[in-house]
């Protein structure tokens, strides 16, 4: 059995989250990547690595080069445990406006 890593640890770390949001955007090789950071291009492949064994990113062969693109169904165990909590403050929210416009309609 193959041990994955823990995908909230991987997306706890600020640098990989910005990885992910940028390769959202488009696919990028890890050079491309590494440009946007002051980090070496070594410390910024450990992280890219972290987040493709995390299936979040996966990579694609384009002739020499690897793109690095989202896998959305990486990210489905983060929507997964998310969802409760934004249906919660939805809600909230929804209670709220109803109060705030009650209020307004008194004045």
């Amino acid at each position: 059995m193959k041990l994955r890593r823990d995908v909230f640890q991987a997306i706890a770390d600020p640098t990989r989250r910005i990885i992910i949001t940028m390769v959202a955007m488009q696919g990028m090789t890890p050079k491309a990547i590494a440009e946007n950071f002051d980090s070496s291009r070594q410390t910024i492949s450990k992280h890219i690595q972290i987040l493709a064994e995390c299936e979040i990113l996966h990579q694609e062969q384009k002739g020499r080069e690897i793109y690095y693109q989202l896998n959305p169904n990486g990210m489905k165990e983060i929507a997964e445990f998310i969802e409760p909590f934004r249906k919660m403050w939805d809600e909230r929210f929804d209670k709220l406006e109803d109060v705030m416009k009650k209020h307004q309609s008194k004045k």
